[in-house]
């Protein structure tokens, strides 16, 4: 579209040229064809009584006659004149020039002023170079139309070839489309023929259908007449059947994948604890803190007495430890729920019976000095223990608490020496399964940590140190092995299993812990309840100081899988109610006797 506009202001453009140079030199033949006009003397103008006459033409210098009445013709040249305009102001100049030899009184003739035709000649020469260059601007013009009409052509052409390559397309796309409609019309009758021959299909089929539903109904019924059962009884008897021999298949399917995974799994964890224990070099079996102060003399205890028990009073108002002195030679009792304020006791009395002065001031005196022996103690006490697990980044109030348990048992054992033991066997099992031994160590070595506060704070020490831990920005994996080291949160982590396990090796190997008599009985007593009350049990035996049950079964009600059901729900029960160092077996017996007498 741009280009055919361009093309047609072309063509408007070499039109304009070629009507204005048209008019040019229509103009100039106009000039040339109008006759000059000729400037005549009157006769008797002049006073010799001869008279001339002078013709004036555009474009030529006048001649001058003779003196005294000559004539002087002048003539103009064949120039083009501008116009009939420049011919007649030529005319009137020769009029005036023939006025002017009258009024003289000569007989010569007037001549035309040289100026008016050189200035004809000049208009006339311009005005041809001015249509000149109007034809030749024309011709250029006419050049770039002839060049932009055939640049239209071609492009003209390669539309019009575009157009019908198109549409040859067009037509080629319509021909396909029109074979692919009758083939689909094709497809259609077949789709419908076939869709006629399924219902027929169909049909038949619906009726063989019917059929058989008949025959089958026929049978049941002949079935139902012969057995004497519905269909109803009869599925309910072998849904039962089938149940409870999937059922059997099922225990016996898992009691042999437990078998396995309990041979392997022990063989694992055997070598895993052995190991482990046999790296562990600990240095106490037991341990009994017992607060018991020996005296150089019997004669020091009048002197702790003090008059009137002044001293014994002050020293237990200040310390708040009960001392008991009885017939026990050279030795003396303090007695206190608090251990850390029982070794502040303690200490205090063993500075008083050192330094001799026994009086109410040097109580409260000895008794300032060795609070602050204690805390040092306890502080260094912590900072050792972390030095030897090679932890540097505890919290200042973790590391004073730790340093308490140093003067805390559980069953005679010091806990602040169980947790170090516990972490060290933590730490080496984590490395055995490729686990952190690093946070099993922090989380183990913490796990008693609520030990430090049970005679401040209300509740289980697991909970109370799993808060202590969360408050001080310990990990939540330390957090959550703490809390559930004792099954009071479920076990979600490994390293809470690993902390448990530790736990369990370090208070359960021989001679680390002991136990009142009283709570072993009980112990005991409880495990044979337990085992007894279930169903098929003739006989049940506590052994090995109450780590192995052995439950005898009646071989008649208890088969073997009940067996090993029985063996399972019993070690559960033992697990959730019970507390007991290490671990406990749970053995069940099923044998059948055959007896026959040879008379």
């Amino acid at each position: 579209m741009g280009n055919g506009i361009v093309l047609i202001l072309a063509i408007v453009a070499v039109l304009a040229l070629l009507a204005a140079a048209v008019a040019v030199i229509f103009l100039v033949r106009v000039w040339r064809s109008v006759p000059a006009a000729g400037v005549r003397a009157e006769p008797g103008g002049a006073p010799g009584g001869k008279g001339s006459a002078v013709e004036v033409q555009p474009g030529a210098a006048p001649a001058a006659g003779a003196p005294g009445g000559a004539d002087a013709a002048g003539a103009l040249g064949d120039a083009d004149a501008a116009g009939a305009l420049r011919g007649t102001d030529a005319a009137g100049a020769s009029r005036s020039a023939d006025a002017a030899g009258a009024a003289g009184g000569t007989d010569g003739v007037g001549s035309v002023k040289p100026d008016t035709a050189q200035l004809s000649a000049a208009r006339l020469a311009a005005a041809e170079a001015e249509a000149a260059a109007i034809v030749r601007q024309a011709e250029e013009a006419a050049e770039r139309a002839a060049e932009a009409r055939r640049d239209l052509d071609e492009e003209v052409r390669a539309v019009t070839a575009e157009l019908r390559q198109l549409r040859g397309d067009l037509e080629r796309r319509e021909t396909r489309i029109a074979e692919r409609e009758q083939r689909l019309d094709d497809e259609a009758r077949r789709v419908d023929q076939l869709a006629g021959e399924v219902d027929a299909v169909r049909a038949r089929i619906d009726e063989r259908q019917a059929e058989l539903d008949q025959l089958e109904s026929q049978r049941r019924t002949e079935l139902e007449r012969i057995a004497g059962l519905t269909a109803d009884q009869a599925k309910a008897e072998l849904v039962t059947a089938i149940e409870q021999q999937a059922k059997r298949e099922a225990a016996l399917i898992v009691r042999d994948i437990e078998n396995e995974a309990k041979k392997d799994g022990q063989q694992r964890a055997r070598k895993i604890v052995t190991l482990a224990i046999q790296r562990v070099a600990s240095e106490q079996t037991s341990e009994s803190v017992v607060s018991v102060l020996h005296l150089p003399a019997d004669d020091m205890k009048g002197r702790i007495i003090g008059r009137e028990g002044r001293n014994i009073r002050a020293f237990e108002n200040v310390t708040g430890v009960n001392l008991i002195i009885d017939d026990t030679p050279e030795a003396v009792l303090l007695s206190c729920f608090d251990p850390v304020r029982r070794e502040v006791g303690r200490l205090t009395l063993e500075r008083l019976v050192a330094d001799g002065r026994i009086h109410p001031q040097r109580i409260e005196e000895a008794y300032e000095q060795s609070r602050l022996t204690i805390e040092d103690l306890c502080i260094r006490a912590g900072e050792d223990a972390l030095i030897d697990l090679a932890i540097t980044d505890m919290h200042p109030e973790l590391t004073h608490l730790l340093g308490q348990l140093r003067y805390r048992t559980s069953y005679g054992q010091n806990v602040l020496k169980h947790l170090v033991e516990s972490a060290h066997i933590a730490a080496m099992m984590a490395s055995e399964l490729g686990l952190d031994p690093a946070l099993m160590k922090r989380g183990t070595l913490l796990h008693d940590i609520g030990k430090a506060l049970t005679h401040e704070v209300q509740g289980s020490h697991a909970l109370i140190g799993a808060e202590i831990a969360r408050r001080y920005g310990e990990n939540e994996d330390v957090v959550h092995a703490i809390e559930a080291h004792h099954n009071e949160v479920e076990v979600k982590t490994v390293e809470a299993v690993l902390t448990q396990a530790a736990d369990a090796i370090s208070g359960g190997r021989p001679g680390a812990r002991r136990e009142s008599l009283e709570a072993y009985v009980k112990r005991l007593e409880r495990l044979e309840q337990i085992a007894q009350a279930k169903p098929g049990v003739e006989k049940v035996y506590a052994m090995q100081a109450g780590r192995e049950i052995r439950v005898m079964v009646k071989p008649g009600a208890v088969d073997d899988v009940g067996a090993q059901v029985i063996a399972r729900d019993v070690a559960r029960q033992v697990q959730d109610e019970l507390t007991y160092p290490g671990q406990i077996r749970v053995t069940v017996i099923r044998e059948s006797r055959a007896t026959e007498f040879a008379r």
